[in-house]
């Protein structure tokens, strides 16, 4: 299968693909298809994986779980980045729903009370003693990637992106979010995230451009990177808290981030009055739409001038991506009114893992996929988030549900994990 990396690595070998900034370690378009091409043997031929295994990662952010995850691609099975904010019991379950033939990580597989676990460092060792796979036919219509997200009842559901709807989120991305073969992406979001691991991912690969991984936010340490000349950094993504958290930090100054295309910010709504405060500053700031189930679906304007006359609009959809928005009656609502926001195209996830019963609830008769927002189109086709019409709040860009904060109050210890759903050490969101 040729894919993005292995176009890249044919037109711009020794252009810069990927650098992981905490390790200091770079990968040219080459040696990443290389690697690729590595981790994919070790996991056909020294672990004796097969198409539709599943390969779980737990750990920080680190560059070769990128490079795994292509690697599942290339070989037909199927990625499960594990979010190492959840509990115990909560890993367990996600860990026998998805039943992964192989488990690579950091120290945080130590907990694991299971055989398949191997260290990231490990693998690593492992692949360099053999010899690439050869680039195989593959059906990109299987799934790729399971990412868990809550679901009405706060029981984790993964949901199955393929290639081929990966694709799609890539070409969205490209498209909204002005990316190119010059575009620099800074990635401080956890790749178990759909805005990690896809968002920002799969355009710079698709355009051929250059991702700096970290390993989580600080604003200090953010604001450095994008001040750095050397870096040249032109794209950010992240949820509107971090947005705000960059202009509270004492070091912020706009005129260091005068080579940013635009702040782009998704996950969870953001004020029309901090969008405006970045605007005075002349830096675009750039509010989405997203979903796990879905990758990117809507991107606002980069031209401030369109951004200040649609300020706290989520944007428009490509052309490849169909939007309704429906009443309670499930008649189309008209410019002006909210309703039920449905979707339609090929970045639509095939389904939840093991989960038939919610995959049939989560569509429509007629394929139309329902988000559960509740969505407003105006009369120039620009979409605004409204509300939720499930009972969940949202949580450093994540979903949370009551059922999931009453359990977490149970005891001590669970009063300890509901003070930080969704909101990890290094502040990545904040309630």
């Amino acid at each position: 299968m040729i894919d993005d990396v292995a176009l890249q690595a044919k037109l711009q070998p020794n252009k810069l693909a990927l650098k992981d900034l905490a390790q200091n370690k770079d990968w040219s378009y080459s040696k990443l298809d290389t690697d690729i091409a590595l981790y994919a043997s070790t996991l056909l031929n020294t672990y004796k994986l097969k198409v539709g295994d599943r390969v779980a990662a737990l750990s920080a952010n680190r560059a070769e779980l990128i490079i795994l995850h292509w690697a599942c691609a290339r070989t037909g099975m199927i990625f499960v980045p594990l979010n190492w904010r959840l509990s115990g019991a909560e890993l367990d379950y996600l860990l026998e729903n998805s039943d992964p033939g192989l488990i690579v990580g950091d120290e945080k597989i130590d907990s694991l009370d299971i055989d398949n676990k191997v260290y990231v460092d490990d693998f690593i060792a492992q692949a360099e003693t053999l010899e690439p796979l050869p680039h195989l036919p593959v059906d990109k219509d299987l799934p790729s990637l399971i990412l868990y997200t809550s679901g009405t009842s706060g029981k984790p559901k993964g949901a199955m992106l393929s290639e081929t709807n990966l694709d799609q989120v890539a070409a969205n991305g490209s498209i909204l979010c002005r990316v190119t073969h010059e575009s620099v992406f800074l990635c401080d979001a956890p790749i178990f995230h759909i805005i990690g691991l896809a968002t920002n991912v799969r355009p710079t690969f698709n355009s051929g451009g250059t991702l700096l991984l970290s390993n989580g936010f600080k604003p200090e340490i953010t604001l450095q990177r994008l001040a750095d000349p050397a870096l040249k950094i032109t794209h950010i993504f992240g949820v509107p808290q971090m947005a705000m958290m960059l202009r509270q930090e004492e070091s912020f100054d706009p005129e260091n981030l005068r080579g940013l295309t635009a702040v782009f910010t998704g996950g969870a709504p953001h004020p029309e009055a901090n969008i405006r405060a970045w605007l005075d500053d002349g830096i675009p700031v750039v509010d989405g739409f997203g979903m796990s189930e879905a990758g990117t679906v809507f991107g606002m304007s980069v031209e401030t001038d369109v951004i200040s006359q649609k300020a706290g609009s989520v944007g428009l959809p490509t052309p490849n991506v169909k939007a309704r928005i429906i009443n309670d009656q499930g008649d189309d609502c008209p410019a002006g009114t909210s309703g039920e926001l449905l979707l339609k195209g090929p970045n639509i996830m095939l389904g939840y893992w093991k989960r038939p019963e919610a995959t049939q609830a989560a569509f429509t008769e007629d394929g139309w996929f329902k988000t559960g927002d509740v969505a407003m189109q105006d009369e120039d086709g620009f979409y605004y988030l409204v509300d939720r019409k499930k009972d969940m709040y949202i949580s450093g860009g994540e979903n949370v549900y009551p059922a999931e904060v009453e359990a977490a109050f149970a005891g001590m210890d669970g009063i300890i994990e509901a003070a930080v759903v969704g909101v990890p050490d290094d502040k990545w969101g904040e309630v």
